[in-house]
């Protein structure tokens, strides 16, 4: 059924309510159009009405702003988009995921009207929008965001101790709470220090197991030794057993046992931990008795398995039973908003601890957005305590303490030479040069440079505000 409203006026409101009650949850809408006047009026007036608003103007970029972003409480989609039928953003996105979808037309038609509905959306309407009718869905979606902060706690921004709000974060949370009540293996890997231990530790906290959550990093125990402390000894088995050692497995009886890097297991033990996943019984070394154990198996590793198969130094076989059940934890740079909220709860924690009220200041903020973070959640984490060591006047200015190593590694993969340049220069430079390379294509530029679309999007904008001879 086709509605026809009146035309929306932006209207800015004095005074506006501000949500200053940490238990009201903002709602998020994500505004797709390519009439730049309607998109900046929505967007102001949104805000102003305790909103978080992300726009797109092409299909690409909403695809874009909806595995980075949270799921929205309320989406406005137009249907003629540069690239393509604002519908087609929703053939690649779960609608169950999204609030209110709401499609925005100038040229109504009976086919865009039965694919929209056969897509779930909750209403067609024909351009111009009037503008109460977009307080009604703003306040829908204040209700729907509300009732999500009142759901389980896997479905709100955090599971166990991670913490994210981004569609691709919360995603990963649904896999951990589809898996944590079984008894299924679980292989999670991801690039260091993006949280993989922390995902294992969800696992458990969520599973209906009482014995201890116990973690071995199989790339630090030299070879020799693996087998002992994985499986244990018996007294007098071999030089320097003098007593009797359970194994990681025996201490991790009736819980969880987390096997950090097990990409890095010496062969010859790779096949023994194969029987025990098959069997759940281990022999202690010297022994002649078996145990049996209860115990979750949990495979962790920062580099691809596939590949480490490929590679001769992981068994295939080892790989198939392991992966029973994958995870790939996403790098903080794919993560849009959230490297702000972990940034966040990460001083607020130092503030609490040492009794002070510090902040981050605008330059600050803005490098968290823009940075693409190599070291992930950990260089973040570390990142913020140095620079909270560093403040004056209770500013944290994060960007004067990159971290060193990080750049050291940066360095060394390039023959870089220095003319003189300032930072801002070097940084336009490597934005034209790789806009250049990818003929112009924003996307594949940003995806080049490690940061997200709306960096580079920003950048433009400023450099054309400087003018050509900036």
């Amino acid at each position: 059924m086709l509605r026809k409203v009146g035309p929306l006026h932006a209207r800015l409101i004095q005074g506006c309510k501000e949500y200053s009650n940490m238990a009201q949850a903002a709602p998020s809408v994500l505004l797709v159009d390519d009439d730049h006047t309607f998109l900046s009026s929505a967007r102001d007036y949104a805000r102003l009405k305790g909103c978080e608003v992300h726009t797109a103007s092409t299909v690409r970029d909403a695809m874009l702003t909806v595995e980075q972003c949270a799921p929205p409480d309320l989406m406005l989609l137009d249907l003629s988009l540069p690239d393509g039928s604002g519908l087609d953003l929703l053939d690649h996105l779960d609608a169950r995921d999204c609030g209110e979808i709401v499609v925005l037309t100038g040229e109504p038609g009976v086919d865009t009207a039965v694919r929209a509905m056969r897509l779930r959306v909750d209403d067609y309407v024909v351009k111009p929008m009037r503008g109460g009718y977009f307080d009604t869905l703003l306040q829908r979606a204040t209700r729907r965001a509300q009732s999500r902060l009142l759901s389980s706690p896997l479905a709100s921004s955090q599971c166990g101790d991670l913490l994210g709000n981004s569609l691709i974060m919360r995603r990963m949370f649904k896999l951990i709470e589809r898996v944590a009540p079984t008894d299924n293996t679980v292989l999670v890997h991801g690039e260091s220090g993006a949280g993989k231990e922390l995902v294992a530790r969800a696992i458990h906290q969520y599973s209906d197991r009482r014995g201890r959550f116990v973690a071995i990093n199989c790339g630090a125990v030299p070879p020799d030794l693996i087998g002992s402390q994985l499986f244990g000894h018996e007294r007098g088995s071999f030089t320097g057993a003098i007593r009797d050692h359970a194994g990681y497995f025996e201490q991790a009886q009736g819980g969880t046992l987390l096997l950090d890097e097990f990409t890095e297991m010496p062969m010859s033990m790779q096949t023994y931990l194969l029987r025990v996943l098959e069997t759940r019984d281990i022999t202690r070394i010297g022994a002649r008795t078996k145990h049996h154990v209860d115990v979750r198996v949990i495979a962790a590793c920062n580099r691809d398995p596939a590949a480490a198969v490929r590679d001769g130094v992981l068994r295939e076989d080892l790989y198939y039973r392991l992966a029973d059940f994958p995870i790939e934890v996403p790098p903080l740079r794919s993560r849009g908003d959230d490297a702000h909220l972990l940034a966040g709860r990460f001083l607020r924690a130092l503030n609490d601890e040492h009794g002070t009220n510090h902040g981050f200041s605008a330059a600050s903020e803005e490098f968290i957005s823009q940075y693409a973070w190599p070291g992930n959640v950990r260089e973040l984490l570390h990142a913020v305590r140095r620079a909270y060591l560093m403040a004056e006047d209770g500013k944290i200015e994060l960007a004067a303490y990159p971290d060193p190593a990080v750049l050291g590694a940066r360095a060394s993969r390039g023959d870089l030479r220095w003319s003189g340049q300032t930072l801002e220069e070097l940084e336009r430079e490597a934005i034209e040069a790789a806009l250049a390379r990818c003929g112009n294509d924003k996307t594949h530029a940003a995806r080049l440079l490690g940061v997200s679309v709306k960096t580079v999007y920003n950048k433009l904008v400023r450099y054309k505000k400087q003018g050509p001879d900036a």
